[in-house]
């Protein structure tokens, strides 16, 4: 197994390849535009690196990572849209920078382009990955409405949050280690174990982000710190809140979060201070410890070397400690 920044490379050469211009133009623009903007690659090279966990090449993983890829990013173009989000990265979104009904279009054929790439691939690994993807992308479909819904209800349950985040971004990332060990052929054992780390990183990572867009340093989070409480999102800081504090501190969070005259910045220091008080900070870290430990459980049922476990190990806890 390499290190995570050996994979990037490669992974990037292949990208390039795959974002030539087309015709027409006005729909493959946007959809280079939006895959050559950048991001971490997390989850190919996920793929990648689990390809090589199970012996098999990381190159002849890479049309499935390039899917996975190709869909995560389909999903933002949607998203941005749904939000009316004008920026995505640091750039203009592609809804912008075009137009609505582009948007639209070029990411319906992000969808199709994802699932053309399986067609490089044997039968009956065809199948299994067309099969994986084709449940993981309704989940996030699902999980995306979860969070629409949520914008509007008062009644939303940590349980209910939970899922909303396993459908929205770990699923992602367990399909993604999936397609590896799909790939290499893996045991279905090995193949489904393998998705539960993934599964259960996935949903810490989550959390982790949670915490850090209120916490988190603002020099180097890439986002606006405290965005979350601005935007009054239910998060697991704010459900524990509500789940731990007295009447009083139940009362003032919302009165926070609903008063349009009080200042960002004096909104996101008050909310702030109830994740503290209330304990909700610290039950939001321990979350994240949670599910990072039920992730490195699975790893035992692994049918890999120790050296290998402990390389998936290493990745998590990176994962997991990054405090940007």
């Amino acid at each position: 197994m390499q290190h995570i920044e050996q994979y990037q490379k490669p992974f990037l050469k292949y990208l390039e390849r795959f974002t030539v211009e087309r015709e027409p133009k006005n729909l493959y623009s946007p959809i280079n535009y939006i895959l050559e903007l950048g991001g971490k690659r997390l989850r190919p090279i996920l793929t990648l690196m689990t390809a090589e966990v199970f012996d098999e090449h990381a190159e002849k993983a890479m049309d499935a990572a390039l899917s996975i890829e190709v869909f995560h990013n389909f999903s933002l173009v949607h998203d941005d849209i749904m939000d009316d989000a004008p920026l995505r990265r640091g750039q203009q979104t592609v809804h912008e920078k075009w137009n609505l009904n582009t948007g639209i279009l070029s990411g319906d054929a992000m969808l199709i382009l994802a699932y053309q790439l399986f067609e490089n691939y044997d039968a009956e690994t065809f199948r299994d990955l067309a099969k994986l993807f084709s449940k993981t992308a309704l989940e996030v479909c699902e999980g995306q409405q979860y969070d629409i819904d949520f914008e509007t209800r008062d009644d939303v349950t940590i349980p209910e949050y939970l899922k909303m985040i396993e459908y929205k971004t770990a699923v992602l990332v367990g399909a993604a280690m999936k397609m590896g060990a799909i790939v290499a052929k893996a045991s279905e054992a090995d193949q489904n174990s393998i998705y539960e780390f993934g599964r259960f990183l996935g949903i810490a990572f989550q959390l982790q982000d949670d915490y850090l867009d209120a916490f988190g340093n603002p020099e180097t989070f890439g986002k606006q710190v405290g965005g979350d409480i601005i935007e009054n999102k239910k998060t697991y800081l704010y459900l524990k809140t509500i789940e731990l504090g007295s009447n009083d501190d139940v009362l003032n969070l919302k009165t926070f979060m609903s008063n349009l005259e009080l200042p960002n910045s004096n909104k996101v220091e008050k909310v702030k201070a109830l994740f503290h008080k209330t304990g909700a900070a610290e039950a939001t870290q321990n979350a994240v410890k949670d599910y990072t430990n039920k992730a490195f459980e699975v790893l035992e049922t692994l049918h890999i070397s120790d050296a290998k476990k402990q390389s998936l190990r290493l990745f998590g806890e990176q994962l997991m400690n990054r405090r940007v």
